[in-house]
């Protein structure tokens, strides 16, 4: 597993200078806008980050999501204009922040890990979301496009549930709340891979069990690094005395809390697990090696007295009476058959056949 940072990029520069660290994406940064209340909606795509100003101040909820983060000067003009503190734009730009929560005069940052499961690659994929909750907006900016907040946008379309009568607060948990409900599906692909690699390690273990236990310990590594600070994130977001954030808004946050609880308890289930595991493969393995060397003891140990008297026979002395004997070869022979049986019989009464 690659720890590398590579926020060195940042070091020496003045605090809120602007530089994207993550993957450098190709094509055109993705703006869309969905603007809301009880009795209307709004959606569409904006050409330009100037389309976004006029929602500052909308009475209405907007919800501005940015797709990419590699233009920066987009991300400059949206902060400008919504007057964002350029430690915040520096942090959305930097794509290897943990999750936390801030508060800002009038606004709160919200910085947390999207993952997804790639079923071809069997691998775990990590994307930065961020969010700004202002009074009667969300802003959201995502590392690319592509995302799982598509059950949001159809309860915003189609008017159900409360997120049209309610302001940003909860429109912003139901961003989170989708973010640490898809936790759920990443665990459960994991569970039915350690399932499968469980039975291996009981029936055949194999050198790419092995494999297997380490990637899954990379990617509960992956799951921990990216979960266990959220829960501290939505302690502090529950504990910020804003206006414009509802007592709704903190006892939904709680149940998020719980949901993160749930998540981060099964990680370290999952922990213990596939330390368990590896230990049972180094055991089937040295078991195996075991009985190797048993089976190749054993057949040592009796050729040991067969040996001995073929070399007593294979001596060059003149005089040794037997090697007169007309049967003398077949009586040799029974001798050492008779020692073979009586060594099998020993060792099946030890169990050790």
């Amino acid at each position: 597993m690659n720890i590398k940072s590579k926020s060195t990029k940042t070091v020496g520069l003045p605090p809120g200078t602007m530089v994207h660290i993550g993957k450098r994406k190709k094509g055109k940064t993705k703006i869309e806008i969905m603007d809301f209340d009880k009795d209307r909606f709004e959606e569409k795509k904006a050409a330009g980050i100037e389309d976004c100003f006029s929602f500052r101040d909308s009475p209405s909820c907007t919800w501005i999501n940015i797709a990419g983060l590699h233009e920066l000067d987009i991300i400059e003009k949206l902060g400008v204009n919504f007057k964002l503190h350029p430690l915040i734009l520096e942090d959305i730009v930097n794509t290897e922040q943990r999750p936390k929560s801030e508060m800002y005069g009038d606004y709160v940052f919200v910085v947390l890990k999207m993952l997804s499961y790639d079923e071809q690659k069997k691998n775990i994929k990590s994307e930065q979301v961020s969010l700004v909750i202002g009074p009667r907006y969300v802003l959201s900016f995502q590392e690319e496009e592509g995302d799982i907040f598509d059950p949001v946008r159809e309860r915003i379309r189609t008017g159900k549930g409360r997120i049209r009568t309610m302001g940003p607060d909860y429109l912003a948990y139901s961003i989170i709340d989708a973010v640490v409900d898809h936790y759920f599906l990443i665990i459960d692909k994991l569970y039915d891979r350690i399932s499968a690699v469980e039975d291996e390690l009981i029936s055949d273990p194999k050198p790419k069990s092995l494999q297997e236990i380490y990637e899954l310990k990379r990617h509960v590594l992956t799951l921990r690094r990216s979960i266990w600070p959220l829960r501290e994130a939505i302690n502090n977001l529950n504990r910020v005395n804003s206006p414009f954030l509802s007592e709704t808004f903190s006892v939904y946050l709680r149940d998020v809390y719980d949901h993160t609880i749930h998540v981060i308890d099964t990680i370290e289930t999952y922990r213990d697990i596939i330390t368990g595991m590896l230990d049972t493969y180094m055991s089937s393995v040295s078991n195996k090696m075991n009985e190797v060397m048993k089976v190749l003891t054993i057949i040592a140990t009796i050729f040991i007295p067969l040996t001995f008297i073929a070399g007593i026979y294979g001596m060059n002395f003149k005089f040794m009476p037997e090697l007169q004997w007309k049967g003398g070869y077949f009586i040799i022979l029974g001798i050492m058959a008779v020692v073979f049986f009586l060594m099998l019989i020993f060792f099946r009464r030890k169990k050790w056949l």
